[in-house]
């Protein structure tokens, strides 16, 4: 061989060789780069530290570690509903793969900020009214999650509250107006009054002190009982006190959520809250799969909690008929 053809082959064995050495390298350092975690978002107006949990507990059985597999950005408005457009716009900014909301104000605060990110609703009374869904069966855009039933539960309530207190015939509504699914809450409450033979007296709670003002309009409207449709970010803080206030105004009143029962109200019947918060992992594990929220459709609950606290009765003087106890998911004695 010449000296000329062998010198030709040692420069392209030396570029061969360098080219390959840089490609080993390259794949070296990609290999070692960390994966990145994905952000996960949680969005809520007043979420309590059991709905937490319940969002966390299904995370986990899902087998997610936060801080090794995902990342979650918490958000909560305190009650301050005023607060939630500012802080999904937070969550937006950090680029978060998808936001997790707590109810329809927050639903609605996240659908305003971003048509792209993925948002599940933990719950929803009424996603398709809100606007939130085209259908339950084929949501069609970024938003998707769980709907609690909301409204249909309110007629309930009110037959249980019939059943529970003799000869009732006057029901004071505590509600909260330009609530998501207000309207049809009342519609569907109205229409249960009527088939009972009920009177309604509607009251308004914009705030939390307008409850003084309630118990004592209902009070001098000579209310039988209370049904409690308030804002969660109003009422749930003030749990205690509200029962507080039922018990000196010697009015039964049943509410939506067993924490006021646990904190000293007379009864509940509502959705397992934190059964929905822990079901809406479900749709974070399938997008962060790859799954697209338009073809994720919304699920109902499949579990109701009744709950009878008889301390509260006895406090008010009510004896709770024992077919309406026999019922009853749970009885604090």
């Amino acid at each position: 061989m010449d000296q000329g053809k062998e010198k030709h082959m040692k420069k392209q064995i030396t570029v061969v060789t360098l080219c390959a050495t840089l490609f080993a390298l390259c794949f070296s350092a990609e290999a070692q780069q960390p994966k990145k975690i994905p952000r996960i978002g949680r969005l809520g107006a007043s979420d309590s530290p059991e709905r937490i949990e319940a969002f966390r507990q299904g995370l986990r059985e899902l087998g997610y570690v936060e801080g090794k597999h995902i990342v979650i950005e918490w958000r909560n408005a305190q009650g301050k509903r005023d607060r939630l457009p500012s802080l999904a716009a937070e969550l937006v900014r950090q680029q978060v793969y998808v936001i997790v909301t707590g109810g329809g104000q927050a639903t609605r605060a996240a659908k305003e900020a971003t048509t792209t990110i993925p948002i599940v609703m933990a719950q929803d009374s009424d996603p398709v009214g809100s606007g939130f869904v085209a259908s339950l069966a084929r949501p069609g855009g970024n938003i998707t999650g769980l709907s609690n039933l909301g409204p249909e539960l309110s007629g309930k309530r009110l037959e249980l509250l019939t059943e529970s207190v003799p000869r009732l015939s006057r029901v004071a509504v505590f509600g909260t107006s330009g609530r998501d699914g207000h309207a049809q809450r009342l519609k569907d409450i109205e229409l249960a009054a009527g088939a009972l033979g009920v009177k309604i007296q509607y009251l308004d709670v914009l705030s939390p002190k307008d409850f003084e003002t309630a118990f004592t309009e209902a009070t001098k409207g000579r209310a039988d009982a209370i049904l409690m449709m308030v804002w969660g970010p109003i009422l749930n803080p003030r749990a205690k006190g509200i029962a507080e206030l039922a018990v000196k105004n010697r009015l039964p009143a049943i509410y939506q959520n067993r924490e006021h029962v646990v904190a000293g109200g007379l009864m509940n019947y509502g959705v397992s809250e934190a059964d929905l918060d822990r079901r809406s992992a479900t749709y974070v594990d399938k997008i962060l799969k790859g799954a697209k929220p338009a073809d994720l459709p919304v699920e109902q609950p499949t579990k109701f909690e009744f709950i009878i606290n008889l301390k509260a009765a006895k406090q008010i003087g009510l004896t709770i008929p024992p077919n309406v106890l026999a019922r009853a998911d749970k009885v604090i004695k």
